[in-house]
C-alpha cells in the first residue's frame, strides 16, 4: 500500500512540528520510505529468500490483493518478524499455516517482513520519571471507552475537553509518537489518573504521561489491541487498585492493574478460532460486557467450510474475570445444510457479529448491542439488528431488524462458490447504538448502517419500527455510516465513508442504482431525522492510491466542534452550527516523534479523535482493507503547548 508525503516547510516540521492546517501541494507518492522506517532495510533480493517460496504456495492467493479483509503482501512487509510469526503460531493465521513447521513459519515471516526473528525495537518515547511517572487517583476517568460515556453518543463536555471552538484555529502539533512495527492504529486514546492509555497493533498496551507522551508502563498482550482501554473509577475499584480492561483480535480480554500493567486475569471469550474483539467492553456495577466479533466472513478460500461463527455477548465478573453469563446471537448451533459444487461443506445459520460497542441504559436495566450480517444462508432475524438484552441475565428483552436477508461473505466480494444466493448488501450495524434525550422530552435510540442510513427507534416501543430514518450516503460494504456518530443535545453528526471504489463485485449493481457516492459530514434533527446541513468531504487525494476523502472513524464532539478523522490521513475540525471547516491537518505528512525517529499517518479509521484538557488525541493509519498505512499517535494543542 502507498502513503503519503506532503511537501511542508522545514519551519513546520522542525521548528513548530505543526502548520496547524492541512497542506494543499500535492503529495509525492513515497511507499519505499515509509517501508524502510517501519522495518530494517531488506538485503539483496527478498525474491530469493527461502521463505518466498512458502509465502506463494501458502500465503499468496490471499494476500496479493485478491482479497479485501485480507492485508496485502505490502501491508505484511511493513510488519516486525515476530508479529507475523505470532499470527502463524498462536494468531489470527494459525489454521492457514497449520501446514507449515516452525521452522518455516520463521521463514516466511522473515521473508516478509525483510528483518530476522527477534529484531529489537527502539522505544516509542522515554521512560517517564519524577512527577511524570507519578499516578494522580485524584484525576478520575472522565473520557473512557469507545462513546466517552455509558450511552455512547461520543460527546465530551466543556470542562472536560477544556478546550473551545475559538482555540480551534490555533491548534498545533504538541508531540508525537511512532508505534513500532505498524501499519495500522485503532484503539482510540482514554484517560485516567494523569495517564493516556491506548493499544497497538503489536499488542503493546501502553500507559503515558498525558501531558508529555512518555512511557509510564507497558503491557504485551498475544495480539494486535484494537479497542479502547477502559479504566475503573477510585470508587469502581474500591479499595483495591483500579483496573485496565482491553481485548485482543484473537478474542482474549484482559484486566491489569491500571497503575502498573501487571496482568491480573485474561480470559477467551469465544473458543472460535476466527473469533475476534472490536467493540470496547463496557463496565457497570462490578461486571463486564464484551461484544465478539469474528473474521471468519473473509475466508475466501473455496475448501473452507463456511461458516460456523456467530455473534455473542459475555459478562464476566470484573475483578475475576469469572464468566457470568453468554449470549448468542443465534441460538442454535450451525449445521451442514449443503455442499458447495466442489464439495465443500456449507454450514447455517452463521454471523451476526457484533463489532460495536454496546450502550448501556441502565435505568430500563438492558444493554444495547448491534449485529453485522450472516455469513451464510438463509438469513436469520437477529442479523443486521438492534438487539436489547437483560443486564442481569443476558436474556433477549427485544430485538428489531433493520435489513433482513442480508447473508454475505468475501467469496461474493471476488466470486467464488463460497457466496450465498443471493448475496446480500453486507449493511451491517457498525456504529454502535447511542441512546440520547430528545430536547422536548422523550428517549430515542439512534442507530447507524453501512447503508449510509441512520434512523431512531423507541427504546419503549421498539416494535413500531422506525421513527424516522434519513440515507444520507450511498453506502457499501465500506461506506455509508462504519464507527460512529455524535449527538449533543441539538444535533446528531454523521460521519459517511462511501468509498469511490468499494472493490466488491457483488454490489457494484446496488451501488450504481443508489447514485454516486456522498462523502462527508451530515447533521440531522434528533426529532424528525431531517437534514440541517451537510459539508461534502474534499477530495485531496492527487489520485494517491489508496486514499479516499471519506470519513471512516467515528467522529467527537465538543461544544460548537465535530472533529472527524479522513480516510485521506486529515484530521478537520468543523463547526458545529454550519459545518464550516474550522482547522485541519494532514496527518500523512512526516512527522518528527518522542523517539526521535520520523513517523508518518496514513487513514484515519477506527476509533477517531478524541479531545481532553485542551489537547485533541489522533490516531493515524489504517493500513488494510485499501487504506493509507500509518503510525503515529498526534497530540494538538493551541499554539503546540
Amino acid at each position: 500500500m502507498r502513503s503519503a508525503k506532503s511537501y511542508v516547510s522545514l519551519c513546520c516540521i522542525v521548528i513548530s512540528f505543526g502548520c496547524g492546517s492541512s497542506v494543499a501541494a500535492t503529495p509525492e507518492q513515497d511507499l519505499g520510505e515509509i517501508k524502510a522506517r517501519m522495518n530494517a532495510a531488506q538485503g539483496g533480493d527478498p525474491e530469493q529468500r527461502p521463505g518466498a517460496p512458502l509465502y506463494r504456495e501458502h500465503c499468496a492467493a490471499c494476500h496479493e490483493g485478491q482479497v479485501q479483509k485480507a492485508p496485502t503482501h505490502t501491508f505484511l512487509s511493513m510488519l516486525s518478524a515476530d508479529a507475523i510469526h505470532a499470527a502463524l503460531t498462536e494468531g489470527i493465521m494459525q489454521i492457514q499455516a497449520s501446514a507449515l513447521d516452525d521452522a518455516q513459519k520463521h521463514l516466511v515471516a522473515e521473508y516478509l517482513s525483510g528483518e530476522s526473528m527477534g529484531t529489537v525495537k527502539p522505544a516509542p518515547a522515554p521512560l517517564c520519571s519524577g512527577n511524570a511517572a507519578r499516578f494522580d487517583l485524584t484525576r478520575q476517568p472522565r473520557v473512557r471507552g469507545w462513546g466517552q460515556t455509558p450511552d455512547n453518543r461520543h460527546f465530551i463536555p466543556g470542562e472536560v475537553a477544556g478546550l473551545t471552538a475559538a482555540d480551534v484555529p490555533r491548534l498545533q502539533l504538541k508531540w508525537a509518537l511512532a508505534y513500532p512495527s505498524t501499519v495500522r492504529v485503532r484503539s482510540r486514546p482514554t484517560f485516567a489518573y494523569g495517564a493516556l492509555y491506548t493499544g497497538s497493533q503489536d499488542g503493546t498496551v501502553y500507559a503515558l504521561d498525558e501531558h508529555s507522551g512518555c512511557i509510564r508502563w507497558t503491557y504485551r498482550a498475544t495480539a494486535e489491541v484494537r479497542t479502547p482501554v477502559l479504566v475503573q473509577t477510585a470508587a469502581e475499584a474500591g479499595d483495591q487498585a483500579p483496573l485496565a480492561f482491553f481485548g485482543d483480535l484473537i478474542g482474549r480480554v484482559y484486566a491489569v492493574n491500571a497503575l502498573t500493567g501487571e496482568e491480573i486475569w485474561r480470559h477467551k471469550a469465544d473458543d472460535h478460532p476466527s473469533a475476534t474483539i472490536t467493540g470496547s467492553p463496557v463496565y457497570h456495577a462490578g461486571q463486564l460486557f464484551v461484544p465478539v466479533s469474528s473474521l471468519e466472513e473473509a475466508m475466501a478460500d473455496p475448501d473452507y467450510p463456511c461458516c460456523t461463527f456467530r455473534g455473542s455477548v459475555i459478562a464476566l465478573e470484573a475483578r475475576s474475570g469469572q464468566l457470568l453469563w453468554k449470549t448468542w446471537m443465534i441460538d442454535e448451533a450451525p449445521t451442514k445444510v449443503g455442499e458447495s459444487r466442489i464439495g465443500t461443506p456449507i454450514y447455517s445459520p452463521s454471523g451476526a457479529a457484533i463489532w460495536n460497542t454496546p450502550t448501556l441504559d441502565p435505568a430500563r436495566g438492558v444493554l444495547y448491542v448491534g449485529t453485522g450480517n450472516n455469513y451464510t444462508g438463509p438469513a436469520n432475524d437477529r442479523s443486521n439488528a438492534v438487539v436489547a438484552l437483560d443486564l442481569a441475565t443476558g436474556a433477549f428483552r427485544w430485538h428489531w431488524q433493520v435489513v433482513p436477508g442480508d447473508a454475505w461473505n468475501v467469496g461474493c466480494m471476488i466470486g467464488l462458490d463460497t457466496c450465498p444466493e443471493p448475496a446480500g448488501p453486507d449493511f451491517d450495524i457498525g456504529s454502535g447504538t447511542m441512546l440520547i434525550s430528545l430536547p422536548g422530552g422523550g428517549d430515542r435510540l439512534l442507530v447507524g448502517l453501512k447503508s449510509g442510513q441512520a434512523l431512531a427507534l423507541d427504546p419503549d416501543d421498539p416494535q413500531q419500527g422506525m421513527i424516522w430514518t434519513n440515507r444520507v450516503g450511498r453506502g457499501s460494504i465500506q461506506g455509508g455510516i462504519q464507527f460512529g456518530m455524535a449527538y449533543d443535545d441539538q444535533r446528531i453528526y454523521v460521519p459517511i465513508a462511501d468509498m469511490a471504489n468499494s472493490n466488491d463485485a457483488s454490489s457494484a449493481e446496488r451501488e450504481a442504482e443508489a447514485g454516486p457516492a456522498r462523502p462527508g459530514l451530515y447533521a440531522l434533527s434528533p426529532v424528525d431525522g431531517r437534514l440541517l446541513w451537510n459539508t461534502p468531504a474534499e477530495d485531496v487525494c492527487y489520485g494517491r492510491t489508496f486514499c479516499d476523502p471519506g470519513i471512516l472513524a467515528s467522529v467527537i464532539s465538543i461544544p460548537g466542534v465535530v472533529f472527524a478523522g479522513h480516510m485521506d490521513g486529515r484530521v478537520r475540525a468543523y463547526s458545529s452550527e454550519d459545518g464550516r471547516v474550522l482547522w485541519s491537518f494532514d496527518t500523512s505528512q512526516p512527522l518528527p516523534t518522542l523517539s526521535g525517529a520520523r513517523g508518518q499517518g496514513g487513514s484515519l479509521g477506527g476509533g477517531g479523535p478524541v479531545v481532553h484538557d485542551g489537547v485533541v488525541y489522533v490516531n493515524s493509519g489504517y493500513g488494510l482493507y485499501f487504506h493509507m498505512p500509518g503510525n503515529v499517535l498526534a497530540a494538538f494543542s493551541v499554539d503546540g503547548k
